[in-house]
């Protein structure tokens, strides 16, 4: 009976980590296509050409296998926010810019939805002890980013 149990926890772990990995590398492969789109709308903003590097190479390393990334991968994108809607929505620009900004906003959706865990991974990696209510905090502070990232082409 014991056999049988452990079996289906291990069986269960080998699921869980297969589609973690699955997620990890659509996350990171979204991220990539979203620098990529993202890189051409940028020279005449404040930090977008910054922004698409650091979340290439972010999602290089989450492709890596680097859990960790996945933090670097959602603060970039949330830095890189600004970039990119207010070319798909706000500015009067030619159809294939706005074609590429609305693409390139499609592609960040699957890493800001990744926020929560993100929020943890952030939590291991700047060394606090981990706990529900701290990765609260932190997820709270990247849900605070979010809005004023998204608000602050309109101001």
């Amino acid at each position: 009976m014991a056999d049988a149990v452990a079996q289906v926890a291990t069986e269960r772990r080998r699921q869980a980590l297969s589609r973690r990995r699955r997620d990890d590398v659509w996350i990171a492969s979204t991220a990539l296509i979203a620098s990529m789109l993202s890189l051409p709308l940028a020279p005449n903003s404040l930090h977008g050409p910054e922004m698409s590097a650091v979340l290439a190479v972010s999602a290089t390393a989450l492709l890596a296998g680097q859990r960790w990334a996945v933090a670097v991968v959602v603060l970039a994108e949330l830095l890189l926010l600004p970039t990119v809607w207010p070319r798909a929505f706000l500015t009067s620009s030619d159809f294939f810019a706005r074609i590429g900004a609305l693409s390139a906003l499609a592609a960040l959706v699957p890493g800001v939805l990744a926020m929560r865990r993100a929020a943890a991974a952030l939590v291991v990696v700047s060394g606090w002890r981990r706990t529900q209510q701290v990765c609260r905090r932190v997820h709270m502070g990247l849900l605070f980013t979010l809005v004023v990232t998204a608000l602050l082409p309109v101001l």
